[in-house]
């Protein structure tokens, strides 16, 4: 649910400390503080296996973190959002971690009930799991702390990013969906889900939460849970499906992809803000002139970085 861009990683990362160096846990035991800036890759145990997540430490070595998760095709050897944002330079001087996890392919970053049963997958994703215990566990040998994180994702990643920060109140301080489609439960949309999980990967989604029918997708629908988001900074944004300038690099058949998919968030968007606004919830709702591809995820990251820094006690 996503459209790849540009690669715009090679200049970043050579200009940060470590750049592509795999690095384990501290042998002696937690730090007290984290690294003083710059770049690195960890390799991080999980009931999955070993999961490579990319990590830019806080400026001037504070414990809070922001997760920024992928889209439907995350790639397996590094996350989009370094790569095809400028995720990186938007908070080099700020002082929070920037945790990037990769992976995740068609995998809505949730537990699943079993393996894919139509791809040969071989290990069930436990990606709620990794994100919310193994993962902290981790990070907190550098110092970064388990409670003061922010999480957003852009597309497959926006709903996740909600649905973990509504679960899990004690971790996370402020939540961000960037065209996320945060009303899975809406009718047919679990079909169109089947659709898209299928083309990107073979993946089934009965094995991830079930039929339709089953509590597990009211759980993980962000404008049904909307009130456990009750007093915690929000951020969604969708594009209206009208293509810009960022568009065209991109060649006609994105585009018109793009467009489409795009209208579909605006639409669960749009649902989500009547959702909040009856509830009396404080959720900040745009939807502005973009399609479904990273250069508006990049720019909706930027307009919520004075609430991510806020939230997190660091702006």
């Amino acid at each position: 649910m996503y459209r790849a861009g540009t690669v715009l990683a090679a200049g970043v990362l050579a200009t940060t400390i470590g750049a592509g160096t795999a690095i384990a846990a501290p042998a002696h035991g937690p730090v007290l503080r984290t690294p003083k800036g710059g770049y690195q890759e960890l390799w991080v145990p999980s009931s999955m296996g070993s999961i490579k997540v990319q990590v830019q430490w806080a400026a001037r070595g504070g414990s809070s973190a922001l997760y920024l998760l992928d889209g439907l095709r995350a790639p397996g050897d590094h996350s989009q959002w370094v790569s095809d944002t400028d995720a990186l330079r938007q908070f080099a001087g700020d002082n929070v971690t920037l945790v990037f996890p990769v992976g995740g392919h068609s995998s809505f970053y949730t537990d699943w009930k079993r393996p894919s049963s139509t791809n040969k997958q071989g290990t069930t994703y436990r990606w709620e799991t990794f994100l919310t215990k193994e993962l902290p566990n981790f990070l907190a040998k550098y110092g970064v702390s388990r409670t003061n994180n922010a999480i957003a994702g852009a597309s497959m990643g926006g709903n996740a990013a909600l649905i973990l920060a509504a679960n899990h109140r004690d971790q996370f301080k402020f939540a961000g969906s960037y065209s996320g489609y945060v009303n899975p439960t809406f009718p047919a949309w679990s079909e169109g889900m089947r659709a898209a999980m299928w083309d990107e990967g073979r993946f089934n989604v009965d094995d991830m939460w079930g039929p339709a029918s089953d509590p597990a997708w009211s759980r993980n629908d962000a404008t049904v849970q909307a009130e456990r988001l009750r007093g915690l900074p929000t951020y969604v944004w969708s594009g209206n499906g009208v293509p810009g300038p960022a568009d065209l690099r991109f060649g006609f058949g994105n585009t018109i992809n793009a467009m489409g998919l795009e209208t579909m968030t605006m639409a669960a968007a749009q649902i989500f803000k009547g959702r909040v606004n009856a509830l009396g919830l404080g959720a900040r709702v745009d939807i502005g002139q973009g399609t479904h591809t990273w250069p508006y995820w990049e720019q909706a990251l930027r307009t919520s970085r004075p609430m991510i820094l806020n939230a997190l006690g660091v702006g």
